[in-house]
């Protein structure tokens, strides 16, 4: 099925969204390993089954099998910490922002890929999850690293229309 086959299976009120999901994952200013990570991450992150299991076939084809890893290992880190640091930040309260999270994350050290593309998953992964603090810490990373503007609006662009897939599919599911 692949994308071509989830865009197909899109209800019509979801047309937009299907022509948002081939223009932004096939044509994207990113590499195809960029795009496809980041596609990859933010399904597993969306957690709708069929997204998820026909995004990971086709990008299985553009990624080398560590960099699947990779993608699935940047959704699985940002769950955690985009809870952890989200909900450190709603607290508002600084004493929270002084204690250590104490919490494994060690493949964001080593993880496998160019550490440009899973930063740039970890950022797209944390759009969907919601988490302002590593958004904007993961933008400062690829800002850095020299990553344009341009490059993390795709990364956010191919999240947004990736979740809103998710959900269409997860809404006529819930409805059939």
């Amino acid at each position: 099925m692949g994308v071509d086959g989830i865009r197909a299976g899109l209800p019509g009120y979801a047309r937009d969204i299907a022509l948002n999901l081939g223009s932004t994952v096939e044509n994207s200013l990113l590499t195809p390993a960029q795009s496809w990570g980041t596609a990859l991450a933010c399904a597993v992150a969306a957690r709708n089954p069929v997204v998820l299991r026909e995004i990971a076939a086709e990008a299985a084809g553009h990624l080398t099998p560590e960099a699947v890893d990779a993608a699935k290992g940047a959704a699985t880190i940002m769950a955690m910490t985009n809870v952890y640091y989200r909900s450190k930040h709603m607290l508002g309260d600084e004493a929270y922002r002084t204690i250590p999270a104490r919490l494994r994350m060690q493949i964001v050290a080593r993880p496998g890929v160019a550490k440009v593309d899973f930063e740039l998953w970890c950022l797209a992964v944390s759009a969907v999850n919601g988490c302002e603090v590593c958004l904007e810490s993961h933008e400062k990373k690829l800002r850095a690293a020299g990553v344009g503007a341009d490059q993390v609006n795709e990364a956010l662009r191919i999240a947004s229309v990736v979740y809103a897939t998710a959900v269409a599919y997860d809404a006529e599911s819930a409805l059939a």
